[in-house]
Parts: structure tokens; sequence; C-alpha cells
């Protein structure tokens, strides 16, 4: 049986982490949720995601924070993440992509941008 492609969603605000888990199960994959940084690492040391879509500004631990956790690691330091922030300002795409990040949504989240932006950076699978 082909296993789906796991993605970890670490976000504080419950409405937005609903929203992710529906788009992205809706697209086949499997969601798991972390409301912070913290709960989010222990997440990812007991089963590696395939991509995970990581918001900069929590409680606990923060996204900055836990990416440089993540890069730090044999083990974690290529899973593919993807900042989620509300950050606006110039620079901080430029900076969020030096922390380690692949890439950046900006919230609110246009869904038809988090699909692709998913579908863009999930590890290519034999029957795609």
């Amino acid at each position: 049986m082909e296993q789906k492609p796991s993605v970890l969603i670490v976000e504080d605000n419950e409405r937005n982490r609903r929203l992710f888990h529906l788009v992205i199960h809706s697209m086949g994959c499997e969601t798991r949720l972390a409301e912070n940084g913290a709960e989010g690492l222990r997440m990812v040391e007991a089963a590696l995601p395939d991509l995970i879509l990581l918001d900069i500004q929590m409680p606990v631990l923060d996204g900055m924070t836990v990416i440089a956790k993540l890069r730090e690691e044999e083990r974690t330091r290529l899973i593919p993440v993807v900042a989620v922030t509300s950050f606006a300002m110039p620079g901080d795409r430029e900076r969020l992509l030096a922390a380690g990040f692949i890439d950046y949504l900006s919230k609110p989240i246009d869904t038809q941008l988090l699909i692709q932006t998913v579908e863009r950076h999930l590890p290519a699978r034999p029957d795609a």
C-alpha cells in the first residue's frame, strides 16, 4: 500500500491549524498538528515528516528557534520547512530563507498558494 506524504503543521492559532489541515488533507496527505514549537520538535523526533509548515510567532518555542534546532541535527537537517508568518516587511523573506526555510507563506493564507507551495516542496514520489 502506498504511503501518503506526511505534513507537520506547527501553528498556535487553532483556526489556521484547522484550515491548513483541511486543505492539505484534501490533497491526499497525512497531517499531524502541533500547537507550538516544542510540541512540533517532539513530533519530528517521533516520526520524520516529509514537509513542515512552521509558524514564526508562537508561544513556548518560536519558529526561528525551531528551524535552528532542526538544522543543527543530522537527522532533521534536510526536512523541507516552509515559514508561515504575518511578517510582511521588506527583507523578511530573505531573512527566513537565510535561517534555513525553503519557502515563505504570509498570512492571511491564500489556499491556492498553500496548495501550490505544498505540492512544490513535497519530495517527488515514484507514482507522481
